[in-house]
């Protein structure tokens, strides 16, 4: 965190809100990406950001200079996003048609971009198969980099449990994208 940021973050604590209206306009196009990430549902995702900053807001007082403010509005938003997924049953609501893997789909004279829009389609499908903390923990590991202690602390996890949730998902990912690979 740089020293202006930390200077923004402690007026935003001591109740200023154009501090926080920084902040704000800082990290929430991260933040939205995360929440799109893991919920593949923009309007769902914009209902997330908005109630994590919320969150963010209520408990300034308590965030704790030593840590990261990013990696602090990640695990905001990562649990309210964990919470969203729990109430709403979204593998029931994700609908992608099973690839028939036999049928050559693609021919010769198909563009790249119905390729790309199938292994989009194909990888944001296997991934709403993984559990949300895997889905959750592979996000913030391969797409917003952060590091494994840092992900165990976001999801309340040991650092071991960490590691194999992030190993369960890339295993998991790997089968499921295994047909894109062979094509």
């Amino acid at each position: 965190m740089t020293h202006s940021e930390q200077e923004i973050v402690k007026r935003a604590a001591a109740g200023d809100r154009n501090a926080f209206r920084e902040l704000v306009l800082e990290h929430s196009r991260a933040m939205f990406r995360l929440a799109w990430r893991l919920t593949s549902d923009e309007s769902l995702a914009e209902d997330i950001v908005q109630e994590a900053f919320i969150k963010a807001w209520r408990k300034m007082d308590t965030f704790k200079m030593e840590s990261g403010f990013r990696s602090w509005l990640h695990r905001i938003t990562v649990n309210t996003a964990m919470d969203q997924l729990r109430k709403r049953s979204r593998r029931e609501n994700f609908e992608v048609s099973e690839p028939d893997w036999a049928e050559d789909r693609h021919s010769a004279t198909a563009s790249k971009q119905d390729v790309q829009l199938d292994v989009q389609v194909q990888t944001q499908a296997a991934m709403m198969n993984l559990s949300d903390t895997e889905r959750a923990a592979l996000m913030l590991r391969h797409f917003e980099g952060h590091s494994i202690a840092e992900i165990a602390q976001m999801l309340n996890l040991t650092t071991n449990a960490c590691k194999q949730t992030v190993f369960r998902a890339v295993k998991k990912m790997r089968a499921e994208l295994q047909p894109l690979v062979a094509t």
